[in-house]
């Protein structure tokens, strides 16, 4: 199985290789804020010659396309590099000093930024609209990338990159080494980014996987994202939340403090030494909130998907989930919002489509509108309401008392298990299920698919998302 991941190690840079790897960032940064800056002359410059033209009796559709050869625009990463090695010269003389990889790779973010702002503006992007690019400061996230050159693993402890020479590792690099030397791997892309004051680097690479089988393959699981548990599974087990935000949260607000009282660039002028001790400070306790919530996740995905063949999750509408309330429930509604963005649903879920895939389990992904805590995992009747504070679930059909993550948890498993997945045994519903190749499954009679079910994993079919329907007892 061919597969892209990435390899990250934290290099250990001496000062020299650190002022190195800032500049790079920064000449990545420079030739971003440069393209925009150029993008946004020509568009006012466009402009200004359609007005021209309507002044002198053309039509809307004439003037704009006569401006538009008049005034072209470079609008892709093609169009952005010709520009720019015609100007480099006199807009940055000192361009040699840093690898070309690195202004390539400022163009490239801000050619994805109008593309992105393009597609959002004639709707063939997803989620929600897209603003056309700002330019980025000095304090953002320093990054930039390499795709052509020779960069690599040097040694167990050194990684390779171009014109910035051998760099030293924190951790051994023989997990990318020994496949490179094997074969098995091919190295297309190596991105070096800032994080806290950490540099890190990460080899995005292409590499063939062996076919895998979870520890049960007939073991089906549902799983019930909350706030209190991080993750109610079918089977009883309950995964405790770390709740990382919730440990860090006083010591980030004193820091924030900290930094509102000390002279930073809001009051004008240059930042005092103080308030960039704060804010670096304040940058690793975020990193440590980051790092923790994802050590959660990976742990429970990766067991969910080395252990079970089947493992079925809700489709979770988070932007919906942690809209802001309105009058006096907004403040506890933010606090309900921190706590359901701590937790990262959309991540977990995430994780769970690609891992599925690597180990040779399916997801299966339930219908946003499937009331999984509200129907009774007994009798299957549907309650009309089921307030968020009831956290025990009564049935007043078959007078079944059970925890509510526990109870959705069980009625998601079931939207599986009716399929058959061992035998293809059914019930007798039309409910339908869709495989990731957009195949219909139905649930009378249909055996489930061993493909992956999520975004992106099937080879004809791309975009096609498997949902598990809402039973037809569900009201």
């Amino acid at each position: 199985m061919l597969v892209h991941q990435a390899f990250r190690f934290e290099l250990d840079p001496a000062d020299r290789v650190g002022s190195a790897l800032a500049r790079h960032a920064g000449a990545a940064r420079f030739a971003y804020n440069w393209g925009l800056a150029l993008v946004t002359e020509r568009l006012a410059g466009r402009q200004a010659m359609v007005v021209l033209a309507l002044r002198q009796g053309a039509s809307a559709s004439e003037a704009s396309a006569w401006a538009g050869r008049k005034v072209p625009v470079p609008w892709n990463l093609y169009a952005l590099r010709r520009e720019w090695n015609a100007a480099k010269a006199d807009a940055a003389p000192w361009w040699a000093e840093n690898s070309k990889e690195a202004y390539s790779s400022g163009l490239d973010r801000l050619a994805r930024a109008l593309g992105a702002f393009s597609d959002s503006r004639a709707g063939k992007r997803k989620g929600p609209t897209v603003g056309f690019p700002r330019f980025h400061t000095r304090r953002g996230r320093r990054s930039f990338r390499y795709s052509t050159g020779a960069f690599g693993v040097s040694d167990a402890r050194h990684v390779r990159l171009p014109r910035i020479g051998i760099v030293r590792t924190k951790e051994a690099t023989t997990a990318l080494g020994r496949r490179l030397e094997a074969g098995s791997v091919r190295v297309l892309s190596a991105t070096v980014s800032e994080r806290a004051g950490r540099w890190y680097v990460s080899f995005g690479v292409e590499m063939e996987r062996a076919e895998q089988t979870p520890a049960q393959p007939d073991a089906l699981v549902g799983m019930d994202v909350g706030i209190k548990a991080l993750a109610v599974l079918s089977t009883g087990e309950v995964v405790p939340n770390p709740k990382p935000l919730g440990r860090y949260q006083r010591r980030m607000a004193r820091l924030q403090g900290e930094l509102a009282r000390r002279r930073g660039p809001a009051s004008g002028g240059r930042p005092s030494q103080r308030w960039k001790s704060s804010r670096k400070h304040l940058a690793r306790c975020h990193a440590k909130v980051a790092n923790a919530r994802s050590d959660a996740l990976h742990k429970l995905t990766t067991r969910l998907a080395k252990t079970y063949g089947t493992v079925v999750v809700e489709d979770l509408s988070v932007t919906g989930m942690t809209a802001s309330g309105a009058g006096r429930s907004r403040r506890g509604k933010a606090g309900l919002n921190r706590a359901v963005l701590d937790v990262a649903p959309a991540e977990l879920r995430r994780q769970l489509a690609y891992k599925t895939t690597w180990y040779g389990s399916t997801l299966f992904v339930a219908d946003r509108w499937y009331p999984s805590s509200k129907t009774c995992s007994a009798c299957k009747a549907a309650k009309a309401k089921l307030p968020l504070a009831e956290r025990t679930f009564r049935c007043h059909h078959c007078g079944l008392v059970i925890d509510r993550d526990l109870n959705a948890a069980t009625n998601l498993a079931s939207l599986v298990e009716v399929v058959g997945t061992a035998s293809g045994a059914g019930t007798g519903q039309d409910t339908v299920l869709a495989n990731a190749q957009g195949e219909e499954k139905s649930m009378a009679s249909a055996r489930c698919s061993s493909t992956n079910c999520e975004d992106g994993t099937s080879p004809t079919r791309p975009d096609r998302t498997a949902t598990a329907a809402e039973q037809s007892t569900a009201a």
